[in-house]
C-alpha cells in the first residue's frame, strides 16, 4: 500500500509508475498544499510519438485529474542537438521545417489526454525554442555555464556509457544536459514549474535542473522518474519485428494498434492494465487473477481501453469488433490491413510465397514461408496452404473482391487487386 497522503503520488506508486523521486516527503506536502506544475520534455525527432512515450503521457494525465498542471515541453530547441541518453551514436540533424512540422503531428496526440487552455484546461503546451534559439552564447555560458562541473558531467551514464564504449560523443551533444537543466529553470520562471518527470535515464539530467534551479534562483525544485518498461521476456517495450508502434492513426492504423495491446504476453497483462488504461483498480485486480484461456479476455479489454485513449472508443470498439469477426467467425472483416496490388499479377497468377513474403510481409522471406506451409501456419480465404507452389489468380477473389492471407490464427492482410 503506498505510504504517499497527496493523490496524485498515490495513484503513482498504486500504478506502478515511481521508479525514484527526489525528496518524496516535501513533494507529497507539495501536492498536498495546492495545485503543482509539472512538466515532461519531448524531443520532436519523428511525425509521431511512439508507444515508448505513453508513460510519460500517462504521468501527465493522472497529473491533470487530480488537480495539477502539466506542461508538455516540445523540444523544439534541444531537438537541434539531440539528447545523447541510450544512444550509442550521434542523432540525424533535423532542419528546423521537419521539426515543426513534426511538432504539428505531435501536438495532436497531446489533446487526446491533457486539457489544454485553449479548451478550457490548465495544460500548457511549451517549446523550449522560444527561449534556447535566442540564446547570446556568451552570456548563457557566464550565467549558466559557470555552474556546470564537466568532472561531474563526464561521470553521467549518459556520457559515461559512450566513453567507455569508445563512441564518439560530439560537444554539440555534451551541451544537451546544460540546455535540458535551463529549460527546468526557465519554466520555473515562465509557470512557476517545480517538478519534472521522466523516465529513468533522465535522473541525472533533472538533478542537474534542481541543482541549476538553486544556484540560479534559490528555487526548491523536484524530480520524479519512473521505469523504463520492459516486457516480461526483457524486450523493449514497443518494438515490433515491423518497427516503432506510432501513436498516429496514419502510421499505424487503430487495427494495429488493438493488436499489439491483445498480444501482450501473459505476466505483462496486470502492469500494461495499471500503466496504460485508465481501469479503476479494482476492476484490475478482477481482470489480472483471470486464468487459462480467460486470461485472453483481459487482453481484449487491455487492447479495447488502451486503444480507446489514443484512437477514441468508436475506433476502438470497431477494431475489436474487426479482430472478433476475423479470429472468432473465420469472416473476411473490412477493417483487417489491406494492401493493394495489381491487377496483372492475379492475372498471371501470383505465387502463394512471394504473396505472404514480398506483398504483405506477413513473413520474413520465401524460405519462411515455405516452412510455415510445411508446419500448416499459412491460409488463403482460411483454407490451409499445403502446396507451395500454389498461385493466386482472380478466381480466388471473395465476393468483397480481396483475397485474405493469414499467418496462424492471429495475423491476417486482405490482398487487393487495383
Amino acid at each position: 500500500m503506498s505510504a504517499y497522503k497527496s493523490d496524485f503520488l498515490n495513484i503513482l506508486a498504486q500504478r506502478g509508475f515511481i521508479h525514484q523521486v527526489s525528496e518524496p516527503d516535501a513533494l507529497d506536502a507539495k501536492l498536498m498544499a495546492g495545485p503543482v506544475t509539472a512538466y515532461i520534455g519531448f524531443d520532436c525527432t519523428a511525425a509521431s510519438l511512439h508507444i515508448g512515450s505513453l508513460l510519460p503521457i500517462m504521468m501527465m494525465y493522472w497529473l491533470q485529474q487530480t488537480g495539477h498542471r502539466p506542461i508538455a515541453l516540445m523540444g523544439g530547441g534541444t531537438t537541434r542537438v539531440g539528447d545523447p541518453s541510450g544512444k550509442d551514436e550521434s542523432r540525424r540533424i533535423l532542419t528546423d521545417e521537419v521539426i515543426a512540422q513534426n511538432l504539428t503531428g505531435i501536438r495532436a496526440i497531446f489533446s487526446k489526454f491533457l486539457k489544454f487552455e485553449n479548451a478550457g484546461g490548465n495544460a500548457i503546451m511549451a517549446n523550449n525554442a522560444d527561449w534556447l534559439n535566442t540564446l547570446n552564447y556568451i552570456d548563457f555560458l557566464r550565467d549558466v555555464g559557470k555552474h556546470f562541473s564537466v568532472n561531474r558531467m563526464l561521470s553521467m551514464d549518459s556520457v559515461k556509457m559512450r566513453i567507455d564504449r569508445q563512441q564518439e560523443l560530439s560537444f554539440l551533444e555534451f551541451n544537451y544536459m546544460v540546455l535540458q537543466a535551463y529549460d527546468f529553470v526557465e519554466l520555473h520562471k515562465r509557470h512557476d514549474c517545480a517538478l519534472q518527470m521522466g523516465g529513468s535515464d533522465q535522473w541525472g539530467n533533472i538533478i542537474n535542473g534542481i541543482d541549476l534551479g538553486r544556484r540560479m534562483a534559490n528555487a526548491h525544485l523536484f524530480a520524479l522518474t519512473a521505469p523504463l518498461i520492459t516486457t516480461s521476456s526483457g524486450a523493449k517495450m514497443g518494438k515490433t519485428a515491423a518497427g516503432a508502434v506510432w501513436l498516429d492513426a496514419t502510421m499505424v492504423s487503430p487495427y494495429d494498434y488493438w493488436q499489439f495491446w491483445r498480444n501482450t504476453e501473459d505476466g505483462d497483462v496486470a502492469r500494461f492494465l495499471k500503466l496504460f488504461t485508465i481501469l479503476p483498480l479494482d476492476e484490475i485486480v478482477r481482470l489480472s487473477a483471470l486464468q487459462g484461456a480467460e486470461i485472453n479476455d483481459a487482453k481484449k479489454v487491455l487492447a479495447t481501453e488502451a486503444t480507446a485513449l489514443v484512437h477514441g472508443r468508436d475506433a476502438a470498439t470497431q477494431a475489436e469488433e474487426t479482430s472478433r469477426k476475423a479470429f472468432d467467425e473465420g469472416s473476411f472483416a473490412g477493417g483487417l490491413p489491406t494492401v493493394e496490388i495489381a491487377r496483372a499479377d492475379l492475372d498471371k497468377g501470383l505465387g502463394v510465397l512471394t504473396a505472404f513474403a514480398e506483398k504483405t510481409g506477413l513473413v520474413s522471406s520465401n524460405g519462411d514461408a515455405r516452412r510455415q506451409v510445411k508446419a500448416g501456419g499459412l491460409k488463403v480465404n482460411d483454407a490451409t496452404v499445403s502446396d507451395d507452389k500454389m498461385t493466386l489468380t482472380s478466381k480466388d477473389l471473395t465476393a468483397d473482391g480481396v483475397i485474405k492471407l493469414s499467418l496462424g490464427k492471429k495475423k491476417h492482410v486482405l490482398l487487393k487487386p487495383v
